[in-house]
């Protein structure tokens, strides 16, 4: 599927569930850090090349931080296409240093639900001091062994992450 198709689709099933009176989901995870940044060197690190870069992934293949754009990181850049990360990732919402949504992968090593996405939810909240609240969630695991396994894996990597963003922030 295309990823304008996917788009309206996704967009479609929002506006129809919550017409329907859905109840909202709950995250499958939350991490929230307290970063000694304010949000507008927050909101940088996640969305330019050079702010993932600093934290997260070796390489930012892609980042365009509009809906609809590339958000593709690789962690394996020696691996083959297709496994180097989070190719063929987009960005779903974004409202500048507010709030971010991006589709996420499961890794290379669970391949049977690797094509399938999850949603991962940044919500930035200045705080005093140029301190800035982030929270992320992570909707949309499914069910079974190998959605288990990638839950499993993203329950240990995203706080991983987390720490990560909150070290390249410390003030010594």
């Amino acid at each position: 599927m295309n990823p304008v198709t996917r788009r309206i689709l996704i967009l479609l099933f929002s506006t129809l569930a919550a017409h329907a009176g859905a109840q909202a989901l709950e995250p499958d995870i939350i991490v929230t850090k307290v970063i000694n940044a304010p949000v507008a060197e927050v909101w940088k690190a996640w969305t330019t090349p050079d702010g993932i870069e600093s934290f997260f992934a070796p390489r930012a293949a892609k980042v365009v931080a509009e809906p609809g754009g590339a958000f593709e990181l690789w962690f394996g850049l020696d691996q083959p296409e297709g496994s180097r990360g989070s190719e063929g990732c987009l960005f779903h919402s974004v409202l500048p240093m507010q709030q971010l949504v991006f589709e996420w992968n499961a890794p290379p090593t669970i391949p049977t639900i690797r094509r399938l996405r999850t949603l991962v939810y940044l919500d930035f909240k200045p705080l005093d001091g140029n301190r800035t609240s982030l929270t992320l969630r992570n909707f949309g695991y499914g069910q079974g062994e190998e959605w288990a396994r990638a839950k499993a894996y993203f329950a240990a990597a995203w706080p991983a992450v987390m720490a990560s963003l909150e070290k390249r922030f410390a003030r010594t």
